[in-house]
């Protein structure tokens, strides 16, 4: 099946565009839950300081925030969707064996829906910080971000260490696109693939949270989910995205190198 045939089938789908509606909708509610409760900082106290005490510092700093809430499990739920739903539910439509039918190998198929899973969860990734930043700056200014323990960042370094975080949350979703993607060659129940890796995805985080695992937890991708922070600093720090990154992406090579195997053995009767 060609890239854009098949783009365009999962763009015409409903969850596509309910999911779009909601990425869209988030920065608004905040700006919304913002201007309701006042400044998200404005408690003082003891607090440790965080992102969310400078979201209404300037678009960046919107945008920044957005990002911040959303990437442990919002942006979990479309990278599932669009990598787990895209094979099951052929077989649960029954039309995968006619997909099949065609004189390619199996192993075509599954790179088509896998790219344009892929691609429609990058997607995800950039659209939700875009609006962000769009909708941001009309509500706070065009201006520089400005970290929370200090200082600020020059708009023009600004954005391309949004741009990078965006990159590090992708690459830190692909554990999550491997193991939707690996259980939809494996059930014809769509919402089993999708609710699987978003649950297992969820376990991670648990574990994580579990500090007698000691340095066990360096092993979970869900240990460097948010690791990004360290491109909201003065000086850009590599060390944890980079062992992030490679964690996420070798889990995601075995997961969807055991999706391509498992398929090209499996007998389709859906």
């Amino acid at each position: 099946m060609p890239l854009r045939v098949e783009a365009v089938r999962q763009l015409k789908r409903r969850r596509t565009l309910v999911m779009g509606l909601i990425l869209t909708a988030l920065p608004f509610v905040l700006i919304a839950a913002f201007a309701i409760g006042g400044d998200p900082g404005g408690e003082g106290g003891g607090r440790r300081i965080n992102l969310m005490d400078t979201a209404t510092a300037s678009g960046a700093n919107f945008a920044a925030t957005c990002l911040f809430v959303s990437a442990g499990f919002l942006l979990v739920i479309p990278v599932a969707l669009f990598c787990g739903d895209t094979v099951a539910s052929e077989a649960n439509w029954s039309s995968l064996r006619y997909l099949l039918a065609a004189p390619v190998p199996r192993s075509r198929l599954l790179w088509s829906k896998l790219a344009v899973g892929l691609g429609f969860s990058a997607a995800a990734m950039v659209l939700l910080p875009a609006v962000a930043l769009a909708a941001g700056s009309v509500a706070y200014g065009w201006g520089p971000l400005r970290i929370p323990t200090g200082g600020s960042l020059p708009l023009g370094e600004a954005l391309p260490r949004l741009a990078l975080i965006v990159a590090f949350v992708f690459v830190s979703q692909l554990v999550t696109a491997g193991l939707a993607f690996w259980l939809s060659t494996r059930t014809d129940a769509p919402l089993g693939a999708v609710g699987g890796a978003v649950g297992l995805t969820i376990i991670g985080n648990v574990l994580d949270a579990v500090t007698a695992l000691g340095d066990w937890r360096e092993l979970l991708p869900a240990h460097w989910q948010f690791a990004w922070a360290d491109a909201l600093q003065p000086q850009l720090e590599w060390g944890g995205m980079v062992k992030g990154a490679a964690v996420s992406v070798t889990y995601a090579l075995v997961l969807f190198a055991l999706a391509f195997r498992g398929f090209a053995r499996k007998d389709i009767v859906s």
